[in-house]
């Protein structure tokens, strides 16, 4: 790595240049932070569980034509990606109250939505990522009004595709946030799918226990967090045993990228 320039490095990934132009190699780190990184530790194992649980959501979404900034896993811990301008946006997607949206708005947390709500923030580390709407999306020029739908509908569709894969493997989808970024292609761009989709970013809980199986459990000091990724993980198919409880020794089923 030290070979290699970086671009970026955030809480949890770091960004380096690519082999080929328009490429970066996205490197999972194991640090994880809540409350804007007030709250910070490293977990070991968690970067190598979120790299392979990304990877096996954005290909499985390539494959129901949602388009992604993923091309492929080069190793335990790095993703070759393309190249894209981030919109400056949070785009979550609630289907179940929980976290800031059940405390804002007196809701009980666990309550089924009446239907998906698509909320934006703006991605400014140092106001704590507010709340935005629309409105302050296109004025401020941070997308335009046909790119706002676009990310409405590209999000809606992301959930309509993870609520069915997670219900199927015993897991509920309360919400996820995620990050899109333009594609420039000469005087034409179009809009990707970007960043992670991991349990860094969704709030994901057991269809028959509610337990928790995601960063809330690093949140809220309940323990076993690269436990429950690993059983995440697991029941996607993607680690042959978590039994020994070992998850900084993975084992992990191949795919293309190991060979």
């Amino acid at each position: 790595m030290s070979r290699r320039k970086q671009i970026y490095e955030g809480k949890a990934k770091i960004l380096y240049e690519g082999p080929e132009p328009g490429t970066l190699i996205q490197y999972f780190k194991d640090d994880t932070t809540a409350f804007n990184a007030q709250k910070m530790e490293v977990l070991q194992g968690k970067g190598v569980l979120n790299n392979r649980i990304s990877e096996h959501i954005m290909l499985a979404l390539e494959r129901v034509h949602v388009p992604t900034h993923f091309i492929k896993r080069v190793n335990m811990r790095e993703q070759l990606i393309r190249k894209v301008e981030i919109i400056p946006l949070e785009v979550i997607v609630r289907n179940v109250a929980a976290g800031s949206m059940a405390k804002r708005l007196g809701i009980d947390e666990g309550e089924e939505l009446p239907r998906p709500i698509v909320e934006f923030c703006l991605k400014k580390d140092e106001l704590n990522d507010p709340l935005v709407a629309e409105e302050h999306v296109t004025a401020f020029g941070w997308a335009s009004p046909a790119e706002v739908d676009e990310l409405t509908s590209m999000a809606l569709r992301i959930n309509d595709f993870l609520s069915g894969m997670f219900f199927g493997i015993g897991i509920r989808l309360i919400d996820f946030k995620i990050e899109f970024g333009r594609l420039y292609e000469g005087d034409h761009h179009r809009i990707l799918l970007a960043d992670e989709i991991s349990p860094d970013s969704c709030r994901l809980w057991d269809l028959e226990t509610n337990e928790k199986m995601d960063k809330d459990r690093f949140r809220r000091d309940l323990g076993g967090v690269t436990e429950a990724y690993a059983e995440v993980a697991t029941r996607l198919g993607l680690l042959k045993d978590t039994a020994a409880g070992n998850v900084t020794k993975l084992s992990v089923v191949k795919n293309e990228a190991d060979e």
